[in-house]
């Protein structure tokens, strides 16, 4: 679990049973001429304990909080991946929007610089979509896993879950 109350699912637990919120005042922008100063940011968050350091910057920070719940995840249920189920285990993230910073700093570049210093790996990146694919591409360093890889997202994940459990039922009933 990576969440504003804690990087852990016992810190995240802990937090909440003692009333912290994780709400507090913005930091990862200049929020000083918005009417609302706060948010529910992810804090202590070192993504280079989950993703190699020279695929860091490959990567949008949405990206980076997957792969660490997804290792987390498959860490707490005690999932042994191994060749013989390697193919009957598969990925499926959703999520509502991703890529905002990567899209923000594209743009600077591109209204600076101009269309040319922007690398065409711009394009994958901020999809929703595509945090599905490194968790299977960092499972691959140390296990075969080859099974089907779904990223169903919509603007409400958790207000409108059946295109995700509809997902679910999918790769589930085909495995």
């Amino acid at each position: 679990m990576i969440a504003p109350t804690g990087n852990t699912v016992e810190s995240a637990w802990k937090n909440v049973c003692e009333g912290r919120s994780g709400v507090g005042k913005i930091t990862r922008f200049d929020a000083s001429e918005l009417v609302t100063q706060i948010a529910a940011e992810v804090k202590g968050f070192n993504p280079e304990d989950y993703v190699d350091k020279k695929d860091v910057k490959k990567m949008d920070l949405f990206i980076h909080y997957a792969i660490a719940a997804a290792e987390m995840a498959v860490k707490d249920a005690g999932l042994e991946i191994n060749e013989g189920n390697g193919d009957r285990v598969g990925v499926i993230v959703g999520t509502g929007l991703g890529g905002l910073p990567t899209i923000e700093r594209y743009h600077k570049v591109l209204m600076e610089r101009g269309p040319g210093r922007i690398t065409p790996f711009f394009i994958p990146t901020p999809l929703p979509t595509i945090s599905a694919f490194p968790l299977r591409a960092e499972a691959k360093r140390g296990i075969e896993l080859s099974g089907k890889v779904r990223a169903p997202y919509q603007l409400s994940v958790n207000g409108y879950r059946s295109p995700i459990v509809g997902n679910r039922v999918f790769v589930i009933g085909y495995q």
